[in-house]
């Protein structure tokens, strides 16, 4: 990062009052009769009736709208282990994320704790407070456990964006990719680099979708993940192959598809040159993917590529999800965010990318042009309207047809 934007970023952040969100009244506090219903004397009635009906407590509080994003620091965004503290400027980004997209409000929570057993008696003792948990920049493997166990101890949706956002819009691009290169999911040979949070749970999602096991060559920083390997944690052997092939280079020889959930310049140009004909690439390393979009191309013109980046086409951004995934769940009050709900947000993200992009979309990004489904444009923008209504209806059905919702 330039100097000059390093401290705009700074300055972004510090002025004209520190952070990027504030909590807002919602009901009138002017009088002393507004203040007898807000607190003492009226304020026990709905705390009776919450008592008498935990369910109430959605029409009497804020719980129905309210989300907890929560961090423990030790994965934050490519910095790695920075610590809880250090990890507030991107939960108070996600929060605001929320607000724009979904008018979700949120409490960042940091937790200061590396045990993923206390992280999650932690959580539990909190979520009373919140209609939803969104999990954030917590390390691999231990973010696996934090999840599975909330998910079964707690009664509303929890998430791990790291996770399932990611899974869900590089879902919707690659089966839109897939159409326009004329293939499959269901045949096409899938290199993934990087086997934390992000890469396991894409691999699982794309299982879910049709891909084939045999087809799917996940690495990590070792290589290959094979069945001969023995350092392997419980995720990973999942996606262990019976093959003689070690290195991405083996592994990038006749591929379809590439995806990279990694480090930056990783795979050469040379690597590019080995792939399947009409390959894809989706190299998602930010700020510098594993390979530049240029470099691709100047080995295959028949590439589609798709970057983290803002700059390039085929911004892969998990704000195209995760606030619709919670905006649907908390509109019927869904006890959970299940498969039936994160494949219709794959499949409503996917379809909105074929329609045609308002004119207001175009002006905001600067596109003179027309801009239609193709190579250069596989996701919607994240700044379109549509996404909120179209992403959260499907969502919200998809969890009153699964039996999780409370409401209709």
């Amino acid at each position: 990062m330039s100097d000059k934007l390093r401290q705009a970023a700074l300055d972004y952040h510090a002025h004209p009052v520190a952070g990027k969100v504030r909590i807002a009244l919602s009901k009138p506090t002017a009088t002393q009769y507004d203040l007898s219903l807000a607190y003492t004397p009226g304020v026990a009635e709905p705390v009776k009736e919450i008592a008498r009906d935990p369910l109430t407590a959605y029409q009497y509080t804020s719980k129905g709208n309210l989300v907890a994003v929560i961090t423990n620091g030790t994965a934050v965004l490519g910095l790695g282990n920075v610590g809880a503290l250090a990890g507030k400027p991107v939960m108070e980004g996600k929060a605001a994320l929320f607000k724009r997209f979904a008018d979700i409000d949120v409490f960042d929570i940091e937790i200061d704790c590396h045990d993923p057993a206390e992280l999650v008696e932690t959580i539990v003792r909190i979520a009373p407070t919140f209609g939803g948990i969104n999990l954030e920049d917590i390390k691999a493997p231990e973010c696996f456990f934090v999840e599975a166990e909330l998910k079964k101890r707690l009664d509303i949706p929890v998430l791990h964006d790291d996770q399932q956002g990611t899974a869900i819009v590089v879902a919707a691009g690659l089966l839109n990719a897939l159409e326009l290169q004329g293939k499959s999911l269901s045949t096409v040979k899938i290199v993934c680099l990087g086997a934390g949070a992000a890469g396991i749970a894409t691999m699982r999602l794309l299982l879910k979708l049709g891909a084939v096991q045999e087809n799917i060559f996940l690495l990590d920083r070792e290589g290959v993940i094979h069945t001969g390997r023995q350092d392997l944690n419980k995720q990973k052997k999942e996606f262990a192959l019976h093959t003689t092939k070690r290195t991405l280079a083996d592994a990038m020889q006749g591929a379809d598809v590439f995806i990279g959930v990694s480090g930056p310049k990783l795979v050469s140009p040379e690597m590019v040159a080995t792939m399947a004909k009409n390959p894809i690439i989706f190299a998602l390393s930010n700020p510098t993917p594993e390979i530049m979009p240029e470099e691709a191309l100047q080995v295959r013109k028949d590439v589609i590529l798709a970057t983290g980046r803002s700059d390039y086409p085929n911004q892969v951004n998990n704000v195209l999800c995760f606030p619709y995934l919670f905006r649907g769940a908390l509109d019927v009050r869904a006890v959970a965010i299940n498969e039936s709900m994160q494949l219709a947000a794959v499949y409503a993200i996917k379809e909105l990318a074929k329609e045609p992009i308002p004119p207001e979309v175009l002006a905001a990004y600067g596109i003179e042009q027309s801009l239609a489904f193709g190579p250069s444009y596989l996701l919607p923008k994240p700044i379109d309207p549509r996404l909120k209504e179209k992403v959260s209806a499907a969502v919200a059905k998809a969890a009153v047809e699964s039996g999780v919702a409370r409401a209709s």
